[in-house]
């Protein structure tokens, strides 16, 4: 029975990244922000924060970029 649970909860925490996303800015639900989705929530988030948060220059943010970006106070939690 223990082993019937423990793939599905795996998924799950796996999964948990991806989700913690506002949903509000995140419009496709892939776990990344681009910048026409931040614009459509944040229609006066900048080109130069957008690039400052983008770290690896992919012209996406993923959760360790969101995350500085909340830590910074220019994305909401």
């Amino acid at each position: 029975m223990h082993k019937i649970l423990l793939a599905p909860m795996a998924a799950l925490l796996l999964a948990l990244p991806a989700m913690a996303q506002n949903a509000d800015i995140d419009i496709n639900g892939d776990g990344m922000y681009s910048l026409a989705e931040i614009r459509a929530a944040l229609p006066d988030f900048s080109d130069d924060d957008f690039d400052r948060l983008d770290s690896n220059n992919d012209g996406l943010l993923d959760a360790d970029e969101i995350a500085a970006g909340e830590a910074e106070g220019l994305l909401p939690r």
